[in-house]
Order: C-alpha cells, then structure tokens, then sequence
C-alpha cells in the first residue's frame, strides 16, 4: 500500500515539475502529449508544447529520478555492508574516478573523439573502482581496507582532474567541465532515458533479492557467515553492482553528492531497518527528492540553471543535520 501511494506521489510530481518553467504548460497538456505519444489518442497540441513536454522536460524529470533512485540504493548498499552509516556511493573514489575520466576526455581528447564526457566518466569511473580494489587487497585490511582505499582513490583522482584542469584547459574548458562536475541534467534525451531507468530497475531488483542478505551483513561479517552467506563473494557482487550504478548515473548526470548518504537514513527513520522496505522506500523517496531538487535547480535562476549538485547539496546538508539530531534524541 505504501509503494503504491509512493507512486502516486511520484507520477504526480513528475506532473507537476513539468510544468514548471518560462514556457506556459499544463497538467491537461501534459497528459494529451502522453497520450499522445503512447498511440491512446489523438489531441490536437501545439507542436512547441510537445517538443518542451517530450523531448526537453520529461526526460530531464525521469533522468533525474533514475539518479536519485540509483544513488539512494547504493547508499543503502553500501551503509549495509561497510557497517557505516557516514558510507555513500563516493566514499569508493568512484565519483572522483569519474570526474578524472571527463576532464581528460574534454581537456586533453583523450579517445580521439570516440568517448564523450559521458564515456570518459565511466572509464574513470570503472578504473577507479578497480583501484580501490587492488589496494584493498594489498592491504588486506577488510571493510576498513576498502573504505581506506576509496579515501585515498578520491584524493589521488581529484588531484590529477585539479592537475589537468589547471595545467591544460582554457577558460571556457574549466567553465564546462566545472559545471558538468556539479551535475547537470541539461540536454538530457530519451537514450539517457532508457540507458539510466535500465540499470537502476536492474540494480533495485538485485537489491530486493539481497534484501535478507544485507540484513546480515548489517549485523557483521561473522552473523552473515554464520546463516550460510558466502561473505567475500557477495561483498563483491554487491560493490561491483554499486560501482557500475554509480558509474553510470555519475557518466549521465555529473557529481550529485549527499543523495546517497541522506536518503536511506530518511527511509529507515520512516519504515524500520527491514531493508526488504528500506529498498523500495529509499528507491521512490530518491526518485521523488530529485525530481523536486531538479525542477527548483532548473527555475531557480532562471535562464540560468543551477547545477544540481548544487541542490542536493544545500538540501542534504540540513536534512541530514535534522535525521542526526533525530537519532540523537531517540538513543
């Protein structure tokens, strides 16, 4: 009942998040475009009005959903199996990663043209990951070891993007690549569309199947063994799918901070640690919570958009503040 309610709540507010901006559209266009474009009927409506609704502000909104949902499952993944609630999708130097793999595509061409910001990011992103893995592993140093090697992943790739940025790239080049490090959801099309639902669809139902699992693991290694869990082998399955989400939406969208770290809290402060509900809880507050910081990100300053990085930011940090006061006074 609750899931359904949650999308509700969502379908609505990817409605009315539509309609938000300089170009005047409502609800009732809005739905004769859907219906429209999905063969059920035949409305006359104002070509630009299709055009804004279809191919501007709709995949702009379920991009930006697929994000926040995608970011909040690894958080809830992450904080399950790391066993620290402080843990979110760039605490593995992903992101860092990321940002290295766009600036030397845009600054140095690396690729030749063949990869994009969007490819480049990924690359990093994917090379970053197995870094961390490989000093993990050197250092044998267990959930400590990995969440060590992802601090000094994110500082060694920040430095290098900082070195490039700094040593190779013009004014107009840092201008890009700086806002696109903020997290952007400008020019987002139908191909980013199916690219980012796909995996995040594909990586929630691979949660939920896991769901008894992190409940394991969120009770240490030793519990999770003890109940016939393959410890080291699920560990990895789990990171592995963290980091190709995280590496895509970051590929797609930018750097979005906090999204990963505030919202499983807010699902567990709402429906218990049960992750078999904290999944599916954090998975639509994500999507709902991007959707909002997205459309206030893209009026804000209107022509201009704010990069939504930006938003997430100053809504997490007070959000979060608000849940650990909350924690605090419940122990």
């Amino acid at each position: 009942m609750l899931t359904l309610a949650g999308v509700v709540v969502f379908a609505l507010s990817v409605g009315v998040a539509i309609t938000l901006g300089p170009a005047d559209v409502s609800l009732v266009n809005i739905r004769d475009i859907l219906l429209n474009h999905l063969g059920l009927a035949e409305i006359p409506v104002r070509p630009s009005k299709d055009a804004i609704v279809w191919e501007e502000r709709l995949p702009r909104a379920l991009v930006a959903a697929a994000c926040g949902a995608g970011l909040g499952l690894c958080g809830v993944i992450l904080q399950s199996l790391l066993r620290n609630p402080l843990a979110d999708p760039f605490v593995l130097g992903i992101s860092s990663g990321a940002s290295m793999g766009a600036v030397a595509v845009g600054v140095l061409g690396l690729g030749g043209g063949a990869l994009g910001l969007s490819g480049g990011s990924f690359v990093g992103a994917l090379v970053a990951f197995a870094l961390v893995l490989v000093i993990a592993r050197f250092a044998r140093g267990g959930v400590a070891g990995i969440v060590l090697a992802g601090v000094a992943s994110t500082q060694l790739f920040s430095a290098l993007t900082s070195l490039m940025v700094f040593a190779f790239a013009d004014s107009d080049e840092t201008r890009g690549v700086m806002f696109w490090l903020l997290g952007s959801l400008e020019g987002m099309r139908w191909d980013d569309v199916t690219l980012c639902v796909t995996v995040v669809v594909a990586g929630t139902l691979v949660c939920l199947l896991s769901a008894r699992t992190l409940d394991a693991f969120a009770f240490g290694d030793e519990v999770a063994a003890s109940l016939g869990i393959h410890v080291t082998r699920t560990r990895a399955v789990l990171l592995v799918l963290t980091a190709l989400l995280t590496a895509t939406l970051v590929s797609v969208a930018g750097a979005i901070g906090f999204v990963g770290l505030v919202l499983p809290h807010a699902a567990r402060l709402l429906f218990g640690h049960r992750h078999a509900r904290v999944i599916p809880a954090t998975a639509i507050i994500g999507a709902i919570f991007m959707v909002w910081v997205d459309a206030g990100s893209r009026v804000a300053f209107a022509p201009t958009p704010l990069p939504v990085g930006v938003g997430t930011a100053l809504v997490g940090v007070p959000a979060f503040i608000v849940l650990l006061g909350r924690r605090r006074l419940r122990t």
